[in-house]
């Protein structure tokens, strides 16, 4: 059976994610992602979380419980990578969400022009072999805008430096989310 982006996402961050890498949640939403990524880098690695709002960050460190200690969560919004990360911290994998926070204010949604910088910031940190995964949600306003900013993004990163798969359901109704996962040659 063919995985949903949810899915596929955390197969491709299994692969390549272990004990001890150093890894980013850029939207952090209600700490799913973070989680799978705290249990993944064990003990000795560490989980960067950004999210702009307050309710995020209490869902996220509801849901780590124990594992809460791997992580820092920032309450920033993603374009702020540059600023808390430094640029010498290797990075082996990083996810993004697109959109807003499921069961919450529909208004407070992801920005083309902050999803384009956290991009760029994480791609200037991560190791070879390192991914940076984007499943893009772009069924509300300003969603669709953000989608092609993305995906032009994508798509002009130089082959010699990385690999872009772009995995999506095509006969799907109402906008399925498309899976970018960019990996570092």
């Amino acid at each position: 059976m063919l995985l949903t982006a949810l899915h596929f996402s955390h197969q491709l961050l299994q692969e390549i994610v272990a004990e001890g890498d150093q890894v980013i949640d850029a939207t952090m939403g209600n700490g799913n992602d973070t989680f799978f990524l705290a249990e993944r880098i064990g003990n000795t690695g560490h989980v960067y979380a950004f999210d702009i709002q307050a309710q995020a960050l209490e869902n996220t460190r509801e849901k780590l419980g124990s594992l809460a200690a791997r992580t820092t969560l920032y309450l920033a919004g993603h374009e702020t990578i540059a600023e808390k990360i430094s640029v010498e911290q290797p990075i082996k994998a990083a996810i993004f969400n697109l959109g807003y926070l499921p069961k919450s204010d529909k208004e407070i949604i992801t920005l083309p022009e902050t999803t384009k910088q956290a991009m760029a910031a994480i791609l200037k940190r991560l190791t070879t072999g390192g991914r940076m995964i984007v499943v893009i949600y772009y069924g509300h306003p300003g969603g669709e805008a953000e989608k092609n900013q993305v995906l032009d993004y994508c798509q002009a990163l130089p082959q010699e430096q990385f690999s872009v798969l772009n995995y999506q359901f095509i006969n799907q109704k109402n906008n399925p989310p498309i899976l970018l996962c960019v990996e570092k040659k």
